[in-house]
């Protein structure tokens, strides 16, 4: 009798503890890092959103740069990113930590970078980066290039594009999203000339009339998709969150409207928003829509 109270009281432990493990598993927060890029912040913010209400798990949030976002992915400081740009884009950064970081999946296809110009600057002054050497262009754009972070891969390939058209009197003036979206929305009041680097999705394009100019060289890079990347051993020790960020996926019209929203009220208005105009699809992320 007590030798099988004893291994009772065993068992009870052995299983209170296994337990107390299990949960603190489940209480450790998912933590994602994000760089401030507008489609980052509002993908990121709306996969935290759901994980919590539907997941029922706490997140955190990292916002950093974006080499450190892949060093933190690779050292397993992070669990997961949600904005590697490739294949061309963030490539330097990805082939340093391929082998140590596992693609969840693709959260948006169609992801272009490239330089753009007001829709009022006529297309047979400014059609493409090679009319950019015009003189009376580089006039009236005075020889700058509006540019975003030192550390983004389209200031790198836009760095690559002044080189492979020969604009050597141009100078890429390096600042960040808002300085340049300043820059951008200051022309835009008067009138005024400007080329700026871009991508889409981005909300000034629900904003701002503007136009991508011709990139004949390449230089920029073509089409590119945006991927989920986790550490290792992530799939593993958080499945549900794991299979709910590899089924997450949104249309770039979709995104980007609800990019614009988060501009005009906020991200998380914008949020609850998405998550309300389109159930069909977060059931989908959630995996409710099988059996």
């Amino acid at each position: 009798m007590f030798k099988t109270l004893v291994t009772m009281s065993l068992a009870a432990v052995l299983f209170g503890s296994v337990t107390t493990a299990t949960m603190a598993q489940d209480a450790k927060p998912v933590k994602i890092g994000w760089a401030a890029w507008s489609d980052a912040e509002f993908v990121t913010k709306l996969a935290a959103k759901l994980i919590k209400d539907e997941l029922g798990q706490e997140v955190e949030l990292v916002q950093t740069d974006v080499a450190p976002l892949y060093q933190g992915v690779s050292r397993g400081d992070l669990d997961a990113m949600m904005m590697a740009w490739l294949p061309q884009t963030h490539a330097d950064y990805f082939a340093k930590v391929k082998d140590k970081v596992e693609t969840l999946g693709t959260v948006y296809h169609g992801a272009k970078l490239g330089w753009v110009v007001p829709k009022y600057i006529p297309e047979d002054a400014i059609g493409s980066i090679e009319d950019l050497k015009k003189a009376d262009v580089q006039e009236k754009l005075k020889g700058r290039i509006e540019g975003i972070d030192p550390g983004a891969g389209l200031t790198r390939l836009s760095e690559k594009a002044i080189k492979d058209y020969g604009l050597d009197d141009y100078k890429l003036q390096i600042s960040s999203e808002a300085g340049m979206l300043t820059t951008v929305d200051r022309a835009m009041r008067s009138e005024g000339w400007f080329v700026a680097t871009s991508w889409s999705p981005h909300w000034m394009f629900g904003k701002y009339e503007l136009r991508y100019i011709d990139d004949p060289k390449k230089s920029l890079g073509e089409a590119e998709h945006v991927d989920v990347l986790a550490r290792k051993g992530f799939k593993q020790d958080n499945p549900k969150v794991a299979d709910f960020l590899s089924r997450m996926k949104l249309p770039l019209p979709d995104l980007e409207s609800a990019m614009f929203n988060a501009q005009e009220t906020s991200y998380d208005k914008a949020v609850e928003k998405y998550i309300t105009d389109h159930p069909d699809q977060v059931k989908a992320w959630l995996g409710k829509d099988e059996g």
